[in-house]
């Protein structure tokens, strides 16, 4: 059964039925939040948007580590129509320009800094202008929408609000206000955007609902049996799905609380678990491998544990084998999916074998249709038959902002969306990802295109011509590598290349291998085969080991 009811009035249902209930714990901060005290601080909070003039509809961008103010901001913009867009804390100048420019943000709210990456000095060299205009009222040449930049940190910055300027100016605002807006939203309009990219290599804004999210994070929260007893351990980053619906609204969803970790290092996750006596954790396979090695693991008490969510990557046998035997986590469910569909399609369930959990996805969420199809003649195949997955129903998108032929290539006139993802189907409906269509490189439940960084070295003044591929890896699942041709009489080395990326691409988007080469394989007609050059590289690299199908 599907609910239709905005973000907004889902937490204040759930506040209404747990007002006294933990529902936001951050040990490392020393803060709480009862569900009637998160609810009070996201309407303040969504009455300081209001102050801003913000209307329905505008994009509100956040560039932040799991701070509380992101999940408080993730509500309080739901409250007040505001759509949430979420920034990938690895970004760099280059592509928090094309994001903020290509989502017309309006406001963008940030940290100081990030594993050494200063926030303020990249949104000043594309925004000069906030040293001399007033918090509010900037008018910037590279981009023109941006209007507010909230600073999350205490020390005021020329140009920008704090974040307790947001909050003061929110008290100022009568609640009524706030109560009029949330009435006038309806759980079809879209609340989140995420960035994910493509064959065309730029970035494209995914549109998500109430509806699509809402239900999601119900469903998600059903396959691990969650209720207002369980304690939700969320280190993995608000601005993926996997954190912000997945995570943090599946908590509200069932008034479960949340525990999040603010950047994720397995010695803390490990105390926060112990500590807090969390009973679901989530990850990708190298968090939890990363916490079961961690020296302090023996000594810990993790028998609260009992579910949670690995995703982002294939799980190898032993590591769910120890997730389930040493961590306790022994209704650990394996979910499968993308943003573009809110994000899961499939998921295995508490019950399923330890087989189920590593060689499959599970099965279908209720309520959505997935069908393996023929890309070729777009026929349904039988099961057991590789093809490419679709699924159609409430979790599918609202489309890429701004690009509709990109939907349109993505969503076919019956509401199907094409993953892009190779499966096969059992005849008891568990689906295993086999492969994509696409060039997609998985790396460590990061999702990285190829043409995206090949359309970044372009720019370097030495390269003639550039081949991204993924390659094979143990710890992380795959890597880049970067097959590069020099232009003719210049001379180029790699750590040349992989200077000129750093600071200016995700540190996790640089090329892990390079090689300079003079050709490329082709096909008769003139086709680069870029299966061709994973295969010379695995041989170079001397990565047969590590080889291997890779699933989304």
């Amino acid at each position: 059964m599907l609910r239709s009811i905005t973000i907004g009035d889902l937490l204040d249902e759930t506040a209404g039925r747990f007002p006294d209930k933990e529902a936001v714990v951050y040990k490392e901060r020393s803060l709480r939040y009862t569900f009637s005290q998160f609810r009070d601080v996201c309407d303040l909070a969504a009455r300081g948007f209001l102050s801003l003039g913000i209307q329905k509809g505008e994009h509100i961008a956040i560039w932040a580590t799991n701070v509380p103010e992101w999940v408080i901001s993730q509500f309080a913009t739901a409250k007040m129509g505001g759509v949430l867009v979420t920034v990938n804390t690895s970004y760099r100048v280059h592509e928090l320009e094309y994001l903020l420019r290509q989502s017309e943000s309006t406001t963008l709210l940030l940290i100081d800094s990030f594993r050494g990456a200063s926030y303020l000095e990249m949104i000043r060299e594309i925004c000069p202008e906030l040293d001399e205009c007033e918090p509010g009222r900037l008018q910037s040449a590279r981009l023109p929408h941006l209007k507010n930049v909230i600073y999350i940190g205490e020390d005021r910055q020329p140009g920008m609000f704090l974040w307790r300027d947001l909050l003061e100016r929110g008290a100022a605002v009568p609640d009524g206000e706030r109560m009029a807006r949330q009435r006038e939203l309806h759980p079809d309009d879209v609340i989140n955007m995420q960035y994910t990219s493509g064959t065309t290599g730029f970035p494209k804004g995914v549109m998500l609902s109430h509806n699509n999210i809402v239900n999601n994070a119900i469903k998600v929260a059903e396959c691990q049996r969650l209720g207002a007893e369980d304690r939700v351990c969320i280190p993995v980053p608000f601005f993926h799905c996997f954190g912000c619906v997945m995570g943090t609204l599946a908590c509200v969803a069932t008034g479960a609380t949340m525990v999040p970790v603010i950047t994720f290092d397995p010695g803390t996750v490990l105390s926060v678990v112990e500590e807090e006596r969390c009973t679901a954790l989530y990850g990708v396979p190298t968090m939890f491998i990363a916490e079961l090695n961690h020296p302090s693991f023996a000594e810990r008490d993790l028998r609260s544990l009992r579910t949670g969510i690995m995703a982002g990557s294939p799980c190898p046998t032993e590591v769910m084998k120890n997730v389930v035997e040493k961590m306790g986590i022994r209704e650990i469910t394996i979910a499968y999916g993308q943003t573009e569909s809110s994000p899961v399609i499939t998921q295995t369930r508490p019950d399923d074998t330890i087989e189920r959990r590593v060689s499959t996805v599970g099965r279908a969420h209720d309520g959505v249709e997935v069908k393996v199809i023929d890309p070729v003649t777009g026929e349904t195949v039988p099961p057991g038959v590789q093809g490419e997955l679709c699924t159609r129903g409430y979790l599918v998108m609202k489309g890429y902002y701004n690009m509709p032929e990109q939907t349109a290539k993505a969503i076919d006139h019956e509401g199907w969306l094409h993953t892009g993802d190779l499966a096969t189907v059992d005849e008891e409906g568990y689906f295993r990802i086999t492969g994509r269509l696409k060039d997609m490189i998985i790396r460590g439940g990061e999702n990285i295109y190829p043409r995206e960084i090949e359309e970044f070295l372009y720019t370097h003044p030495k390269v003639l011509d550039v081949q991204v591929v993924g390659v094979p890896d143990p710890k992380y699942g795959e890597q880049v590598l970067a097959c590069i041709k020099v232009k003719p009489g210049e001379t180029l080395t790699a750590e040349e290349v992989r200077t000129y990326c750093e600071g200016r691409i995700a540190r996790f988007k640089i090329p892990h291998y390079i090689q300079f080469v003079s050709e490329y394989p082709m096909t008769a007609s003139g086709k680069i085969q870029k299966f061709k050059l994973r295969e010379q590289a695995i041989r170079a690299f001397g990565l047969e080991a590590a080889d291997g199908i890779e699933t989304a």
